[in-house]
């Protein structure tokens, strides 16, 4: 009888404890973030802060690329979409065909896209024409840059990443990269094998820009070489500067709302200047 009514205690407590469990399951409200690998960090960090302050609001975030994001926000399995692109025409259109309006979007920081090189790459400064080049197969040492004799070794992301596209669009006009390109699973795996590369190049968001050169870069021959800073990401002067976005499939509300408030906040933006990014204004 004693090892019955054992037995039996034990699984009513196991009862209770799963009840609770599915209780404070329910409780908790959840946000979901999907989308740029390149805002994976930042997202990350805006997540964290905000749970501090909201408990009982759980925000979860995962990368994939921009277009992993959009698709997910079409198919309505995330609240939110971060992306380091705007969506493209046929997105808009798709959106629009199956949700009879156009998604609401967001400005949430800036973003300089860098080009890494070696720290003991000498060249000074690269024109978007050079990058084009590069890029293309055109150009295939460093001694026609300006730099000591290597072959150049392409590195960049896969083309599911906004970055990717922003940086086909913005450097290559469109055209296809070179054959020898290797395409890496996000900016911190380019970032790692430029660092180990003497003679790589590679190009990413400026929050991962640690243990790589940073090169400067010019518009034309004509112009000067600007460097991925906040002053010059927020006058335009940097060639490469672009704003990251949220995008969402309505006018957000409840927890969503909230928290993109936050994002928008001067608290979530001196957050975007602490991760290495730039907010869409001025902090202290």
């Amino acid at each position: 009888m004693d090892a019955l009514r054992s037995k039996q205690v034990v699984s009513i407590l196991c009862a209770v404890v799963f009840v609770m469990q599915s209780c404070v399951r329910a409780q908790r409200q959840q946000i979901t973030i999907k989308g740029s690998d390149t805002m994976v960090i930042l997202n990350q960090r805006w997540a964290e802060e905000f749970m501090k302050k909201h408990p009982k609001i759980l925000v979860q975030v995962t990368g994939g690329g921009s277009g992993i994001g959009i698709a997910a926000l079409l198919s309505g399995t995330t609240d939110i979409c971060a992306a380091s692109r705007p969506m493209k025409q046929k997105e808009v259109r798709e959106f629009k065909k199956r949700y009879g309006r156009e998604p609401v979007k967001y400005e949430v920081a800036y973003d300089g896209v860098c080009v890494y090189v070696h720290p003991t790459n000498k060249v000074k400064a690269l024109t978007i024409g050079q990058l084009r080049l590069i890029y293309t197969g055109k150009i295939t040492d460093w001694k026609e840059v300006g730099g000591a004799p290597g072959r150049i070794v392409l590195y960049g992301r896969e083309n599911v990443s906004g970055t990717y596209e922003f940086f086909k669009e913005r450097v290559l006009g469109g055209a296809d990269f070179a054959n020898a390109y290797q395409a890496l699973p996000g900016t911190a795996a380019v970032v790692n094998a430029v660092s180990k590369d003497k003679f790589g190049i590679g190009y990413g968001g400026v929050g991962y820009a640690k243990g790589v050169k940073v090169m400067p870069i010019r518009k034309d021959e004509k112009s000067p070489a600007f460097m991925p800073t906040i002053e010059n990401v927020h006058k335009g002067l940097y060639p490469l500067s672009r704003p990251l976005f949220f995008f969402t499939a309505k006018p957000p509300s409840g927890a969503v709302k909230q928290f993109i408030d936050f994002v928008l906040s001067p608290a979530g933006q001196k957050l975007v200047k602490e991760v290495g990014f730039y907010p869409i204004r001025k902090v202290k």
